[in-house]
């Protein structure tokens, strides 16, 4: 799964790398939880793409309140195109979401050690997601939010956790949004070079914030090692 992430790089130059002009004020954030709003690109109204925030945690547009988008923060890429809470928007609202890493929690006997999992060059990428648009019947109040998708980890990762989110450079983020129905089955597979570092366990709290997360406290694992 993929339950925390980080993005830090300058917003405008990332969002041009996926076919994006202009910027929105996001400030550099190293400990990103669920519920909370992510940098993210979809296709807009005019046929071009659009920079905007969006909420952690996929609310479908039938449910009868913003809880269940607690729950609903990664989407399997096996069943995705089938679940009841997904297929509308696997369809037709997919996004992409901004990051330079997320983290992942190695358990070695009782004790689980976090990792920050981020692309071997050093790059931002993008996670493959999905968005809906949900209005609460009785405020009136409109929620965009968004989910990612998760695949079967590869041989990397599975050092790691057996699940992995779906990566994306710019050339394969393309292809994501424009409705792709073929890339799920190969998502582990393609995904680029990656390299992997423990870090301290303050990272376990979502209030803890800064680049100090970010420092490795042990030796850093590649596709190499």
């Amino acid at each position: 799964m993929c339950g925390r992430f980080a993005f830090y790089s300058p917003t405008e130059a990332t969002a041009a790398l996926f076919g994006v002009q202009g910027s929105l004020p996001v400030e550099p954030r190293y400990n990103i939880a669920p519920t909370q709003y992510v940098a993210a690109i979809r296709n807009s109204d005019d046929a071009g793409r659009e920079l905007v925030m969006l909420r952690w945690g996929l609310i479908p547009f039938w449910a009868k309140d913003m809880s269940i988008g607690n729950r609903m923060i990664n989407a399997r890429a096996e069943t995705v195109a089938e679940k009841p809470a997904y297929r509308a928007a696997y369809k037709h609202r997919r996004s992409i979401v901004l990051a330079d890493g997320f983290y992942e929690w190695r358990k070695i006997g009782e004790q689980k050690t976090p990792y920050l999992i981020s692309l071997a060059s050093g790059e931002p990428f993008a996670l493959a997601g999905l968005w809906e648009n949900w209005t609460d019947k009785e405020s009136g109040e409109s929620v965009q939010s968004t989910t990612l998708i998760t695949t079967t980890a590869n041989r990397f990762m599975q050092v790691l956790h057996h699940r992995m989110p779906f990566i994306l450079q710019a050339d394969r983020a393309n292809a994501w949004l424009s409705g792709d129905t073929g890339m799920l089955e190969n998502a582990a597979a393609d995904c680029p070079p990656l390299q992997a570092w423990p870090v301290d366990r303050r990272v376990n709290n979502a209030r803890n914030e800064g680049a100090e997360l970010l420092k490795p406290v042990g030796e850093t694992l590649s596709a190499a090692t």
